[in-house]
């Protein structure tokens, strides 16, 4: 790879844009002996498995000792015979069963395909049966499946919930009382709201697996996340302490060559200081070169629309340069293709035919394409764990790989080319998730109790908020009590299913559909609430499936939004009002570095008014006007962490500039950061900065988790404020504006419009709190 980074170097149209090179060496494999059974052992011969790495074997041994295992090692280690092995000796020897959950069907059906044919090769009798049981499954297909009575069973978290818990007892008995091994693949997957959702599933689980007495122990596949053992008890349920950690990637590698790479600035044009040429016309131009010189080449990008678009122009782009053989060898991937198409690429993937992929994450999991020469990431994809996930898709066998990270104009994509050493050298991203989420708790609690009836020892599995919650659902006539020879117990007393009126994905029950009036009012799309005040209120361009409209009219009496398809020049961004009121504060410290200062974490209610939207040029960002709305209040009773601003710096503050320009840009700064140190995305986090707030009698600085109870991000970041801060300040230093940028104090979900804002006076704040 070194000729061909000196030959990208040497392009005039990309000088000075590497701004970080950094290689990974390769490494031999590391293998131990692992005593299989003959049986079991030359089915393994069948597959081309002669040897074990130290990594699976370290597993394999574990989990025969009865200890609950997290596997976390990169992507292609291995990762699924560790938890093979053990579900194919138990099933060959007593007709245990194992239950492996993944969060995406084309895992699922990836995975089916690679158990099956190693179960192929035990021959007649096995006892091995593999089967998938998924929502895309007909009522005859499932009944089929449950006949057959399958050892190893492959099915999502959503059919875990809908499918199955709610059936153990009379479709399921037979499954769960020798029920041995569960596998949950992906756990890093499992935060924010689904993972909070099924920290508490997993819950469920454990108590009917108790009824049947049945003690599977839990595998969790996991990629290199900061807090592995810690978020792999919370998800399932388990102490952390019955975990064995397995890290130490044993496989082979090859050299991979990294390049981080940011694209020029524009020089006027309207676009501002600190505006940088997108980052996908920067990727696709890259793209084209590396397809032309013959490496096969995967690009990771954000948006299935990304994908689609771009894969198409590299086409068109490699046409103009006469490549018209390689033009018809590039596709476009996403997990709304359907499944035959998706095989289809695939196996074209893996044999070498498709020469150019413009892939959304849902190439970064675990489905087998085997290795590609070259990785581009199109953006930084939010997280550190993500974007070594995804490089992890470059390298074959021990060959030399190439991996460029093209930046955004975000300020973690800036932070990252200014400190490149952060992205190498940094611990990784810790993962979160709330199973104590009082907004969630109620349905799976109902939802339990259906399942097999509550008892006042579930308090263990469900948390100390259980006593009061089960009282409340029983004076709600959810739950009914029953008086037992062993004691107090509650069964579900509600109407129709807890379980499918509860979706593992969302909080917000509430939808809006938005209808094209020009195909007969056809749904295009369905919104949640509070995300349709934002995205379909009257005059909002709504980008969909490659086609704009711009909303016509928004009905809240039947939740029904009208669109027409638009052609305008110009984008949409709504302008709010928001109040903070504290309901309760939970805990208390002072800062390190300045004890006068604390930092609370509470229980708190955020109002938000909608009040109008602007309008932006499409091309330059210029505001072109604005437009009043009268839309409905919403609330958000969810958890902050907040400090006060003391008052010399205060004072300090205000005589320099703009004081609430200053907390308002720290107040951006400091949410721009969280996903440098856990796994979430921007819009999962909210805040609000106001000179003066009755609570305190003091300017003060909230930062809120976006969703109802709250999923665990504010609390870590109360528990981490003084790193948050220190990053928050090295990343403003970094940034070569001046007055701030998107980069850096700038942010696009900004409901005043990025006004005011004072980088400098938000440096003075957190340099004096740091």
């Amino acid at each position: 790879m070194d000729d061909t980074i000196a030959w990208l170097r040497g392009r005039p149209y990309y000088e000075g844009q590497v701004v970080a090179e950094r290689t990974v060496p390769g490494r031999e494999p590391t293998f131990r002996d692992c005593e299989v059974t003959s049986r079991l052992q030359s089915a393994l011969d069948g597959q081309g498995i002669d040897d074990l790495y130290a990594h699976q074997v370290a597993a394999i041994e574990a989990v025969r000792e009865g200890s609950d295992v997290v596997l976390a090692t990169p992507t292609a280690s291995g990762k699924s015979l560790a938890y093979t092995v053990p579900a194919f000796e138990r099933a060959l020897d007593r007709t245990a069963t194992t239950l492996y959950i993944a969060p995406q069907v084309a895992l699922i059906e990836d995975q089916t395909e690679t158990l099956d044919e190693l179960a192929q090769g035990l021959g007649f009798g096995s006892r091995v049966r593999v089967a998938q049981y998924t929502g895309r499954q007909s009522r005859s297909e499932k009944e089929a499946i449950r006949d057959r009575q399958p050892t190893v069973l492959l099915t999502t978290p959503d059919m875990l919930h809908y499918g199955i818990l709610p059936h153990a007892h009379r479709l399921w008995d037979w499954f769960v009382e020798r029920l041995e091994t569960v596998v949950v693949d992906e756990v890093h997957e499992y935060r924010g709201v689904f993972g909070s959702h099924l920290s508490l599933l997993f819950r469920r689980l454990n108590r009917v697996c108790e009824r049947f007495d049945a003690d599977p122990e839990y595998v969790c596949c996991s990629a290199t996340i900061g807090n592995p053992v810690e978020h792999a008890a919370t998800v399932t349920g388990r102490p952390e302490s019955g975990f064995t950690l397995v890290d130490e990637d044993a496989s082979a590698t090859g050299p991979r060559n990294w390049l981080l790479w940011n694209p020029p600035t524009y020089d006027g044009g309207g676009f501002g200081d600190g505006r940088r040429r997108s980052s996908h016309v920067e990727t696709k131009r890259l793209f084209v070169d590396l397809v032309e010189k013959g490496y096969q080449t995967l690009v990771f990008t954000g948006a299935r629309q990304t994908a689609e678009r771009y894969a198409t122009d590299s086409a068109d782009e490699l046409r103009q340069r006469g490549q018209h053989d390689l033009a018809e060898r590039v596709a476009a991937y996403q997990a709304a293709l359907k499944h035959d198409r998706r095989s289809e690429l695939e196996d074209r993937i893996y044999d070498g035919d498709l020469r150019g992929i413009w892939s959304t994450s849902a190439l970064e999991l675990g489905v087998d394409v085997g290795g590609l020469d070259v990785v581009l990431l199109d953006g930084y994809p939010g997280t550190r764990m993500s974007a070594f996930q995804r490089a992890g898709r470059a390298g074959r066998g021990t060959d030399p790989a190439l991996v460029v990270m093209v930046a955004g104009e975000d300020q973690l994509d800036q932070y990252l080319m200014a400190n490149p050493e952060t992205f190498f050298d940094r611990e990784p991203e810790q993962a979160v998730t709330n199973p104590e989420n009082d907004q969630l708790m109620p349905a799976h609690v109902c939802s339990a109790a259906r399942e097999t009836w509550l008892k006042p020892e579930d308090e263990r599995h469900f948390g100390d908020s259980f006593p009061d919650l089960v009282a409340a659902l029983e004076a709600d006539g959810r739950l009914e009590r029953r008086a037992t020879d062993v004691g107090v117990r509650w069964v579900y007393g509600g109407e129709g299913s807890p379980q499918h009126d509860t979706s593992l994905r969302t909080i917000e029950d509430r939808e809006v559909k938005l209808r094209d009036g020009r195909r007969g009012g056809e749904v295009v799309a369905t919104l949640p609430f509070g995300d349709a005040l934002r995205d379909a209120h009257p005059g909002a361009i709504y980008h969909h499936q490659g086609r704009s409209y711009e909303v016509t009219d928004l009905d809240l009496t039947h939740d029904v939004a009208e669109l027409q398809r638009t052609h305008a020049n110009y984008y949409t961004k709504v302008l709010h009002e928001k109040a903070i009121t504290v309901e309760e504060d939970l805990a208390e410290k002072s800062l390190p570095t300045r004890e006068d200062v604390p930092v609370r974490f509470a229980d708190v209610t955020m109002r938000k008014q909608i009040t109008g939207y602007e309008r932006r040029d499409s091309s330059s960002g210029e505001p072109l006007g604005q437009q009043s709305l009268d839309l409905p209040e919403t609330s958000l009773r969810t958890r902050a962490l907040y400090f006060t601003v003391p008052e010399d710096v205060e004072l300090e503050m205000r005589q320099d500039g703009d004081f609430p320009g200053g907390i308002h840009a720290a107040e951006h700064a400091m949410i721009s950061m969280f996903p440098f140190s856990f796994l979430c995305d921007r819009r999962d986090i909210g805040g609000l900065s106001t000179p003066l707030h009755p609570h305190t009698d003091a300017s003060t600085i909230f930062i809120y988790d976006g969703y109802p109870g709250g999923v665990g991000l504010a609390k870590s970041g109360y528990e981490t404020v003084d790193s948050l801060m220190e990053t928050t300040l090295s990343m403003l230093e970094s940034c070569d504006c001046t007055d701030g940028c998107p980069s850096c104090v700038q942010s696009p979900h900004c409901g005043n419009a990025n006004d005011p804002l004072d980088k400098g006076l938000a440096m003075h704040l957190l340099s004096a709190l740091t």
